[in-house]
């Protein structure tokens, strides 16, 4: 079959192609979709007359003068404006007053776990309980203390952060430096679990060494009664909450090559209303609060 030639059964023109008996048809596209082509080539036409002519590096505003960069640019303001009302307030007040305050718990209820899940949660975890080498924001052991006043200077300074105020706090590598060998060590972790009740099937003979290593290396930060010290950022071993995890190896690596962890200091990056309505989401968790 040839080009021109039209198909007997539908009257389409043929292509002049054909494979196995089965002749190929020059359909033609039906007139509803060459409409709306055409309408969507106007539209496409009129809308960029109106609205913006693209040239090589910039564009122009259009025939209507829009300019959607600065729409934004006025609506962000005019919600920071709105913003800054109660942010000044909060900023301004202790976190008691903050807490008693109805319209600004309402404000930071809004904004705080969006503002927790930017600047924490890949850290503490989007639920705030932590993980290995993180600790958890919803229980009661707190490194450095758990009142208003001091989750306020640790989020402010940060810990071993480059921050001329910052915490300072640092678990000595025993193992690693030679104050202790392998053997001292894994006494130790022994007498560090019974601490915390966990039975390591020591004997009271090997309980009593590691009592004896612990008050010569350890006492000094953790305390003779291994219940940390907040000034230190000691951590208690007397409880069932590990950072680094209290199983045997989990103890021997720390004990060996030590421990030294880090939080940013977010006082150049989060405003002082912003790092109010952290602390009080965060004091909210550990009271059982909004996850």
């Amino acid at each position: 079959m040839s080009v021109k030639e039209r198909d007997p059964l539908t009257g389409h023109q043929t292509t002049g192609h054909e494979w196995n008996g089965i002749t190929e048809l020059n359909t033609r596209v039906p007139r509803a979709v060459w409409f709306f082509i055409i309408v969507t080539h106007i539209w496409a036409l009129v809308y960029w007359v109106l609205m913006a002519w693209p040239l090589v590096n910039t564009y122009t505003r259009g025939l209507l003068g829009i300019d959607q960069q600065e729409q934004v640019e006025e609506r962000v303001a005019a919600a920071d404006a709105a913003r800054g009302v109660w942010a000044d307030r909060i900023a301004a007040l202790p976190l008691d007053r903050i807490r008693d305050d109805t319209l600004l718990m309402t404000h930071i209820d809004q904004t705080a776990p969006a503002l927790f899940g930017d600047n924490c949660a890949a850290c503490h975890g989007s639920r705030a309980e932590g993980g290995p080498g993180y600790p958890s924001l919803v229980d009661d052991a707190w490194l450095w203390g758990g009142d208003d006043e001091t989750i306020l200077e640790t989020l402010r300074v940060g810990i071993n952060a480059p921050h001329p105020d910052t915490r300072y706090a640092e678990m000595l590598a025993f193992g690693r430096d030679g104050m202790l060998d392998r053997d001292q060590i894994r006494v130790v972790a022994d007498y560090v679990q019974s601490l915390a009740g966990l039975d390591s099937g020591a004997s009271p003979e090997r309980l009593e060494e590691g009592a004896m290593h612990f008050a010569d290396n350890c006492s000094s930060c953790h305390g003779e009664d291994g219940a940390g010290m907040y000034d230190l950022g000691a951590p208690n071993l007397t409880d069932s909450h590990w950072i680094y995890g209290g199983t045997d190896q989990a103890l021997f690596e720390t004990i060996y090559g030590g421990r030294q962890g880090w939080m940013p200091a977010w006082e150049n990056r989060l405003t002082e209303a912003q790092r109010k309505m952290l602390a009080i989401y965060i004091t909210s968790l550990a009271d059982g609060g909004p996850e």
